[in-house]
């Protein structure tokens, strides 16, 4: 019997960190077991595809970044489809599907994949699939894995609904259409059986990957622990024939070379914009030494760059993985000779990978340490896919086991407690299962790239030119059962070791004037915020909830409103509010010269509060910053209902931003004498007009 050929649809993907292209690549490699064939590409790849002609159906996978941006890679498309000229028909022929990628932890939850989604049908586009919106913050496969299951027969039935369409509805063609439904049912039974325990490439027989796969799945003898971990499983997982991925085909090829030469420029790593190296020119924790965390405050040496900011910007930091991390990595690999060697990264000849190419982030020529060192993000949480490949490096029969659980279906909640929720990363993984032993090619494959980190702005230019100032926590992630050792945050933890000539100057590291002679450089670019500044008006009112190191760039607000009302005497200037929160007065509160501002009249009213001092006061003081801003609930109303004011939230997020917005919705019910519902709607009309801005990390 002549087999069918394999019917195509369009397979879209729009990635920031390379969560969405690793998921576009698994529908890639799932469709040809089901008769059909992807056409792979990345959105911003326009001259590859044209959705004003596209006839067969598309499928997008588009994930979120900032606080509710499209990715980079995506802005491009978004511009163009957000034309205002386009007719309200201008993808009437267009069917799509889309899975959107986010964070529920941010206001804007998968805004990425919304916005898209929401101008496609705007220009009469077709759902033939609904809409999947993944949470990182619970775990995207909750959302990702059904989505993909029941992607399959859409599919089919879109590729059918066409072939209608297209009048292919003769008598021979009817019945060969039939044919090909009932075998795309059949096969699609098959494939849900099948399919998911491939433990082999798609060049592998159906009987050779059955026979592998339950081998594989006989369980390890029961140890004696009740308990899982990361290493352990428990019933029902360790009793469980198990649905893994299909193993990723490899396509890298590292060849080691004998020559020498130079690394690559560190701005050869960044697509986003023009990078700076400028030098680091003061240091001052802000924290007492018994401080719960330490807060640092970094000077930058801008004056001879095009570095150009505006207070409410953020700037983004190239920065290294840790030394003794990269050591003890090559060391596992076995490669602790070669780290200075040059190698040489290609793609592997006859990968069976679609489209292969070498990832970007990875030179062409670099040494080993290199790679390890400013590329490869070794700290980032193991994919699935990752662990399926990780199953073939693995030579101990009860690792391996564990392996094939913690990336199954069966396993997930294991996945999810042991290695997302618990921060491992590869060399927590290595530690643990001993016997796996990956090839350098295999990391680099399926580690992502070392994202550059991002800091808001502490300065004014106008205030303070040539110099740029930030202020961060030296993030610490404390030991765990399935992370054995504890960590500083990549770029915090390399900040503070750079800096501490500065912090703690010995006798030698001092010059004649007294002061540090430490010349440690950084590279950074900038990252223009595209709201979070200061009103244009200066006669507009604003508040700033700023509690912790969220205060950062609320100082640059303040120093750039104080130049201004020094030089121009004559202006109308707004009312300004603070409201600030820490644990200690005395240990943590980081900018005591907020009074300073406030005796010179460019702080108008600065509220305070301390969550961990006790109190012998008869009425407790307020604890948080919500609680402060319902004391002042009328000024509150007032600035923003009919003075029309703006209000910005900085810092944390989960702990934060989201008792602030409810605190302002309780506020605005109260004054207004509405319901909270009417209330939200209000703070929704805020966010859309730009006068309730947020600037949050989680």
């Amino acid at each position: 019997m002549c087999c069918e050929l394999k019917r195509r649809f369009l397979l879209l993907y729009a990635t920031q960190k390379g969560q969405a292209k690793a998921i576009a690549e698994e529908i890639w490699q799932q469709a040809g077991a089901h008769g059909l064939e992807a056409d792979m590409h990345c959105i911003s790849e326009m001259d590859k595809y044209n959705l004003e002609t596209e006839k067969d159906p598309v499928v997008i996978v588009i994930s979120t970044t900032g606080t509710g941006d499209p990715p980079d890679t995506a802005r491009k498309f978004v511009k163009k489809i957000q034309d205002k000229t386009l007719p309200p028909d201008h993808f009437a022929h267009l069917q799509y599907g889309l899975l959107g990628l986010g964070d529920s932890e941010y206001m804007f939850f998968c805004n990425g994949g919304r916005t898209v989604d929401r101008r496609l049908q705007e220009l009469g586009a077709q759902h033939f699939y609904d809409t999947g919106l993944a949470d990182d913050c619970v775990g995207l496969e909750l959302v990702v894995d059904p989505w993909i299951d029941g992607l399959w027969v859409a599919l089919k039935e879109a590729l059918q609904l066409q072939k209608e369409k297209e009048g292919m509805n003769s008598a021979v063609d009817a019945v060969s259409s039939s044919i090909s439904t009932a075998h795309a049912v059949h096969e699609l039974k098959l494939s849900s059986e099948v399919q998911n325990l491939k433990l082999e490439d798609e060049g592998t027989r159906a009987s050779d990957t059955l026979s592998r796969k339950l081998d594989d799945i006989n369980p390890v003898a029961p140890a004696r622990d009740t308990e899982p971990s990361l290493v352990h499983s428990v019933p029902p997982v360790s009793q469980s024939a198990l649905n893994i991925p299909a193993l990723p085909p490899e396509y890298i090829e590292v060849e080691f070379q004998d020559t020498q030469g130079e690394n690559p420029h560190l701005s050869s790593l960044i697509s986003e914009g023009t990078t700076f190296e400028v030098p680091v020119t003061k240091a001052v924790q802000l924290t007492r030494e018994d401080a719960i965390k330490t807060a640092l405050l970094l000077e930058l040496d801008i004056a001879d760059t095009a570095f150009e900011y505006q207070p409410g910007d953020a700037f983004s930091i190239i920065c290294p993985n840790n030394v003794s991390e990269v050591e003890e990595l090559l060391h596992i690999l076995g490669l602790s000779e070669k780290g200075d060697d040059f190698v040489c990264v290609k793609v592997k000849q006859g990968t069976k990978k679609k489209g292969a190419s070498r990832p970007q982030h990875i030179p062409e020529r670099s040494t080993l340490k290199f790679i390890l060192t400013w590329c490869l993000e070794i700290r980032a949480i193991p994919k699935k896919a990752f662990l399926r490949a990780l199953v073939e490096c693995t030579s101990d029969t009860g690792e391996k086991r564990r392996l094939q659980e913690l990336c199954s279906r069966q396993g997930a909640s294991d996945y999810t407690h042991f290695i997302r929720d618990s921060n491992v990363c590869l060399l927590d993984l290595l530690h643990a299962f001993p016997s796996c032993k990956p090839s350098l090619s295999l990391l680099i494959e399926h580690l992502p790239k070392l994202q550059a980190r991002s800091y808001s702005v502490s300065s004014s230019n106008l205030y303070q030119p040539g110099r740029l100032h930030f202020v961060f926590n030296v993030v610490e992630f404390p030991a765990s059962p399935s992370r054995p050792v504890s960590r500083k945050g990549v770029c915090t933890g390399w900040l503070s070791e750079l800096v501490a000539p500065l912090l703690h100057p010995s006798k030698n590291s001092v010059d004649t004037k007294g002061e540090s002679s430490s010349t440690e450089k950084i590279s950074i670019f900038v990252r223009p915020s595209n709201a979070f500044h200061l009103p244009a008006d200066p006669s507009v009112p604003f508040i700033m909830v700023g509690p912790g190191t969220g205060i950062s760039p609320f100082i640059g607000f303040l120093q750039h409103r104080q130049k201004l009302r020094e030089q121009h005497t004559d202006w109308e200037f707004g009312e300004t509010w603070l409201f600030f929160g820490c644990r200690h007065q005395d240990r943590d509160y980081l900018f005591k010269q907020l009074q300073c501002f406030l005796e010179n009249g460019t702080l108008t009213h600065l509220k305070v509060c301390f969550s961990r001092d006790s109190s012998t006061a008869e009425v407790a003081p307020p604890k948080y910053v919500q609680d402060i801003l319902r004391l002042c609930a009328k000024e509150v109303a007032r600035v923003l209902l009919k003075e029309r004011g703006y209000f910005y939230v900085c810092g944390d997020k989960k702990h934060m931003a989201d008792d602030v917005s409810d605190a302002v919705v309780d506020i605005l019910s109260r004054e207004m004498e509405t319901d909270k519902l009417e209330a939200m709607k209000i703070l929704a009309m805020l966010r859309e007009a730009k006068r309730y801005l947020l600037d949050v990390w989680s």
